[in-house]
């Protein structure tokens, strides 16, 4: 990923919070020199190996987890709040558009999960991230039978993070009357995002002695 110094993000909480929040990911493997892609839930555990441990599943129709036996490095990109920035909300010109974003791309070793217990926990941990918002959280709660024959048809994966990239593009090439402006627009959004990306930018803009 192209990443200037001044949006350079290496602050591993910082990273692993947009990991976390932002979980629905893509996964990039290659499969004899062509790119392949799949948009799966992905739990990042930051207490495991060096640089933190990904988690998740495929459906195992998708040829994707085949790909992993071939011991290539695997990509996992997580995209961030982003918004359009209009030069009209700027103070100081001449200006044009351009796109406020944060991402992280993580890069790693994947491993197969081979046993069915091993598939079990990792939908437990699944079901009660996803379900913890929710008012009557499901428990995963399914006749055995029918449970064994779900898990069947995937395949759990997991990836050792080998190295990580942020980057949070954020305005900080602006001056500050410029951020100000930006950050008033995305602030007074009807979009959740848009005000996310706002904090972040307050977040990112702020001198730090």
């Amino acid at each position: 990923m192209y990443v200037p110094t001044q949006h350079t993000v290496a602050d591993r909480k910082k990273l692993a919070a947009v990991m976390q929040e932002h979980s629905f990911a893509t996964v990039v493997t290659v499969d004899g020199g062509s790119p392949f892609a799949s948009h799966v839930p992905i739990l990042f555990v930051p207490d495991r190996g060096a640089h933190g441990v990904l988690t998740g599943h495929f459906a195992r129709a998708n040829p994707q987890w085949r790909h992993f036996a071939s011991g290539q490095e695997v990509l996992v990109i997580f995209q961030g709040p982003h918004a359009y920035v209009s030069p009209n909300w700027y103070q100081t010109g001449p200006a044009v558009p351009t796109w406020n974003y944060v991402a992280v791309h993580a890069y790693g070793t994947p491993r197969l999960l081979e046993s069915e217990q091993e598939v079990d926990v990792l939908l437990k941990a699944t079901i009660e991230k996803y379900e913890a918002g929710q008012p009557n959280p499901w428990r995963g709660d399914l006749p055995e039978d029918f449970k064994a024959k779900m898990i069947r048809g995937i395949v759990g994966f997991e990836i050792a993070v080998t190295r990580l990239e942020g980057k949070f593009k954020l305005s900080q090439n602006r001056p500050a009357e410029d951020i100000t402006g930006v950050m008033g627009v995305l602030s007074r959004s009807e979009r959740q995002e848009e005000r996310e990306l706002a904090a972040l930018m307050d977040e990112a803009n702020k001198p730090h002695n």
